[in-house]
């Protein structure tokens, strides 16, 4: 018959193994407390903030944005520099090079042509950017 109660194979609740826990758990908190990274301030300058020697920082670039219309018009700025007839873009060559002369040819020109606008149209605006000297040109 089964008896209620303590047999003689079981031991019971040990302490020994809780024990043992506890030990490992202060040790892993202890290990990883040390480990902890202080906090810094970071020494930055913002754009057009006041340098620690007094002068004034540069200010980043400001992009000419050139965007190209389906029907060939091209626009900077949203201030249109050539109509679908006119090839040469005269206008904004003009553009271009008083931009180089006054930002020393650091701003970047953005093209942003519409997804149907013609290949020759890109190619001269391309071409104008050309020969007004523009380094620094990339796509959007």
């Amino acid at each position: 018959m089964a008896s209620i109660g303590n047999e003689d194979g079981d031991a019971g609740f040990q302490i020994a193994p809780m024990v043992d826990v506890v030990f490992v758990l202060m040790l892993f908190f202890m290990a990883s407390a040390g480990s902890q990274v202080a906090e810094r301030e970071l020494n930055i300058n913002l754009p057009g903030s006041k340098s620690p020697s007094g002068m004034t920082t540069e200010l980043p670039p400001t992009p000419m944005m050139v965007d190209i219309t389906a029907d060939g018009r091209v626009l900077v700025n949203d201030t249109i520099m050539g109509t679908a007839t006119d090839k040469d873009l005269d206008k904004l060559r003009d553009r271009f090079k008083d931009t180089i002369v006054q930002f020393d040819n650091k701003d970047p020109v953005i093209i942003r042509p519409a997804l149907e606008a013609k290949h020759e149209r890109v190619m001269d605006v391309l071409n104008a950017a050309g020969a007004a000297g523009v380094k620094n040109l990339t796509f959007n």
